[in-house]
């Protein structure tokens, strides 16, 4: 299995390879334009964005599948303050599967500066004092005391949108395992 990755960022490629590892993928990065803003504010953008990085990694390669990642924050109408949320997406170029990660609230100090327009990577090492979180245990691991990872939350978003790639219970699905 050959699968493009529309991103460079090393968290988002192991979020990947872990999620595929019993198929023995293959996976590469692809620097891919996500066409939205750089601190996705909806989940609707969230599922722009990692829509728009599977069908750019697919375009991009000769891959069975582009699988796209983004992540955002945003607020619901039942669940207190802003949240972190996680969306996949994976095209092998006909269908087009979405699916969600967990979603984890987020300190109010940090949703007040995402209120203001900044993006949660630079807040978050403001905050721990680190540089590139977001290429290590993220927001996610940071934030539940290493209960999860950003890798981790991402890669169950990664799963959720193979799974109809790769059983037979969705309409038009295929068997993909072994």
């Amino acid at each position: 299995m050959h699968v493009a990755v529309g991103s460079t960022n090393p968290v988002k490629q192991r979020a990947v390879e872990r999620t595929l590892a019993e198929f023995d993928a293959d996976v590469v990065p692809v620097a891919v334009d996500s066409g939205v803003s750089e601190q996705p504010s909806s989940v609707e953008e969230t599922i722009t964005g990692a829509k728009n990085r599977a069908r750019g990694a697919l375009e991009e390669t000769d891959a069975d599948y582009g699988v796209g990642l983004e992540g955002g924050a945003t607020r619901f109408e039942y669940a207190p303050g802003a949240r972190l949320v996680m969306w996949a997406c994976v095209t092998d170029g006909e269908r087009l599967e979405v699916a969600g990660g967990p979603s984890l609230r987020l300190p109010d100090s940090v949703g007040a500066r995402l209120d203001a327009g900044e993006e949660l990577g630079p807040i978050m090492d403001d905050r721990l004092g680190t540089e590139n979180v977001a290429e290590a245990e993220g927001a996610a691991g940071a934030l539940t005391g290493g209960l999860t990872s950003r890798a981790r939350a991402l890669s169950e978003a990664v799963a959720c949108a193979f799974g109809p790639f790769v059983t037979t219970h969705y309409e038009g699905g295929r068997v993909g395992r072994r």
